[in-house]
């Protein structure tokens, strides 16, 4: 689930697991001496930074093929909307005060954009046909931080005037988090059809869906490699039996607890599965790096007391972590460019102290 009403609580009430940090320490960067306000010290790969969004929670932006427009989603209620909406500009835009355009319904709740190959529509997924309004967004449960986990999430094409063209999802339960392989063949979504929150793959028209993760636990928020040839993915799997029980009594409500997720990459099929982290906490919002041979990802494992959260990179061998971004409050949702120049991501930074999460592309530099 990736959803941004909910990343201020995320903040504030995600545990903390750090009996290991002494063996997984960053390592160290040259100080920044970019002059740009934006960029903290030690943000040594940022070359530049540019605020897009000025308001409301905003993340999520994924790039259209081309790399000339992006498409993320919104709860600003200044851009009339009660929940997430998606909303499309182009690449050099910004906003304050006059709103993009909205290419999803206005109805229900939406999540999970992403841009198809022809850079002529978008897919992405939505409770509009359940019910017009935004549904409930329960956070916490029995004294634990949670996420909603919507059966009224379906899949749909739409253009980029937001008329939807295709329902490409037609399961009982939730099917959402859609995401495009580079190769332009093949979406990964996450799906509870299985009774569990499994990994999916089917061609971009909707057909040959094939269940790719078939283990215990929350698998989501995946992403196809350059090469589409390998997927990286967030978990939270659930091991004792407690923590099985909790889980499964969760997820029959309709809810998961994301504050303990690792790192797993596996093939394009579904083969040669493995845990890349295993940092403890909250580790998710995983990204190829352009070579293919890194990933980038959000994780407050350095963290005291659920926050700051962070951007990293690690090899694909689970080595050589290094701390990309130095905030002191959130830092999520890294995506590159398909040119590899850029990399937009969402942070509190630069919101006056407040609970605004805002969208910014950098100019990246290895």
């Amino acid at each position: 689930m990736k959803i941004t009403y909910l990343l201020f609580f995320f903040l504030l009430l995600c545990s903390c697991k750090n009996e290991d940090k002494a063996k997984n320490t960053p390592l160290k960067t040259e100080v920044s001496k970019t002059k740009n306000p934006l960029i903290y010290p030690d943000e040594v790969h940022f070359k530049d930074l540019r605020q897009v969004t000025f308001g409301g929670d905003n993340a999520e932006a994924y790039w259209s093929f081309d790399d000339k427009q992006l498409v993320f989603q919104s709860n600003y209620e200044k851009w009339n909307v009660s929940c997430d909406q998606m909303f499309l500009m182009n690449a050099n835009a910004t906003f304050d005060s006059v709103p993009p355009p909205m290419v999803s319904t206005g109805k229900g709740r939406a999540t999970c954009s992403y841009f198809l190959p022809d850079n002529k529509h978008i897919v992405y997924a939505s409770t509009h046909l359940s019910d017009e309004v935004c549904p409930e967004t329960p956070l916490r449960k029995n004294g634990k931080y949670i996420w909603p986990v919507y059966d009224t999430f379906d899949i749909f094409v739409a253009d980029l005037q937001g008329n939807i063209v295709k329902q490409l999802t037609h399961e009982k339960g939730y099917d959402a988090e859609p995401t495009v392989s580079p190769k332009g063949d093949k979406i990964v979504f996450t799906s509870t059809r299985s009774g569990d929150l499994e990994l999916y793959t089917m061609n971009l028209d909707g057909s040959e869906v094939k269940q790719i993760t078939d283990e215990l636990g929350y698998d989501g928020g995946a992403f196809f490699s350059p090469d589409g040839t390998k997927i990286i993915f967030r978990s939270s799997r659930p091991k004792t039996e407690k923590e099985i029980k909790e889980y499964k009594a969760l997820l029959a409500e309709g809810l998961v607890e994301p504050t303990d997720m690792e790192l797993y990459i596996c093939n394009a099929d579904g083969s040669e599965l493995r845990q890349l982290t295993d940092l403890g906490n909250a580790n998710w919002s995983p990204f190829f790096h352009p070579s293919g041979k890194k990933i980038l990802f959000s994780s407050n494992f350095e963290a005291e007391r659920g926050f700051p959260f962070n951007l990293y990179l690690i090899d694909l061998d689970g080595k050589n972590l290094e701390r990309v971004t130095h905030s002191e409050t959130f830092d999520a949702f890294p995506v590159f460019s398909n040119d590899g120049k850029k990399l937009a991501f969402s942070s509190n930074r630069n919101n006056g102290g407040g609970r605004d999460t805002n969208l910014f592309i950098a100019e990246w530099q290895d």
